[in-house]
Formats: structure tokens, sequence, C-alpha cells
């Protein structure tokens, strides 16, 4: 690789990292929100797995009944905007759009089910009332389409990603269309 196209790619990936830590937390902020305004109607109460994950995974004292608020949100909001980045990747890359967030939105609930089910906190989805599956799948697909829509606006103001350029020559995928020569 040459030099040129190693320091387009650490440029890339730098951008990448505080475009989608910026992303991802404005994603949980509206996520929450949404809760909060859905808790409110419903009266669900709560939860304090996010805490309880933490505490798991970090060896950190467990709490019974409600979970301390620091704990609860450092796991909210830390995971958000630690798969931002991802999201904020999948845009430098050329992957924008509904299309995209639609597939980070299953990144963002399989993240969740692997640390919740590896720690023991959670069940396997399939096992939950259908409501709370529901209301859990809509409030991070509102995270995933506002991270989304955040990292994709930050990534297209250094114009189309590499995806995006392959596409302009052809679109689709086509065994007689290579790559755009490097350096564009």
């Amino acid at each position: 690789m040459s030099r040129g196209a190693l320091g387009t790619r650490r440029r890339m990936m730098k951008r990448a990292l505080w475009q989608g830590l910026l992303a991802g937390t404005t994603g949980v902020l509206a996520m929450t929100l949404g809760e909060k305004a859905e808790q409110r109607l419903t009266g669900r109460p709560d939860s304090h797995v996010p805490a309880r994950t933490l505490e798991r995974l970090t060896g950190m004292r467990e709490h019974s009944g409600r979970q301390p608020v620091p704990v609860n949100l450092a796991m909210h909001v830390g995971q958000g905007a630690l798969l931002g980045i991802l999201r904020s990747v999948m845009a430098q890359a050329g992957l924008r759009g509904p299309w995209s967030s639609g597939k980070f939105a299953v990144v963002r609930v399989t993240s969740d089910q692997i640390l919740e089910n590896a720690t023991g906190v959670g069940a396997p989805p399939q096992t939950w009332p259908r409501r709370e599956l529901a209301v859990d799948l809509l409030h991070k697909t509102v995270y995933a389409f506002v991270t989304g829509a955040v990292a994709d606006a930050l990534a297209a103001r250094s114009g189309p990603g590499p995806g995006q350029r392959h596409a302009a020559m052809r679109p689709g995928r086509r065994s007689d269309v290579g790559p755009p020569p490097r350096g564009r």
C-alpha cells in the first residue's frame, strides 16, 4: 500500500472515530428521550439491565434492586457512543442512507444481546413477552436511524465514500468493473 493510500485511510479512520462518537451519542440521546416519553405513556419502569451488564462485565460490586443511575448511564451512553464509531465507518466507506441504518439496527440489538446473554443478565429475545420485544426494537431502531443520519451527514462533508465512487462507475456488483483508481 502506498504512503498516500495509507494516509488517506488513517484520515478516514480518524474522522470515523470522532464523528462516530458524536453520532452515537446523539443517537443515544434521541433513544433515551423516546424511552422516557414512552415510559410516561405506558407506565413501564426504568430498565436496570445496562447497569447489571456493566457490573458483570467489569467485575464491579453488584447491587440488588434499583441500580445506580451513573452505572446505568455509563453503559447506556458508552455502548451507544462506541457503536456509533462502527456506523461512522460504514458511512465513511459509502454505506449511507436508510438501508445502511436498517442494517445497523440489527448490529445494535445484537450487541446488546451478546453482552446481556454472555453475562447472564438477559435472556434471548425470542423468550421475551412480545410487547417488551417490540418496545426494545423500536427504541434501538430510533437509535440506529438517528445515529445513521448524523454519521451520514458528517461523512458526506468529505465527499462520496469508496463504495459510492465504485457505484458511480457502474451500479451494482459486477465482475467486469474493478475498483476506482487509487487516489480518487
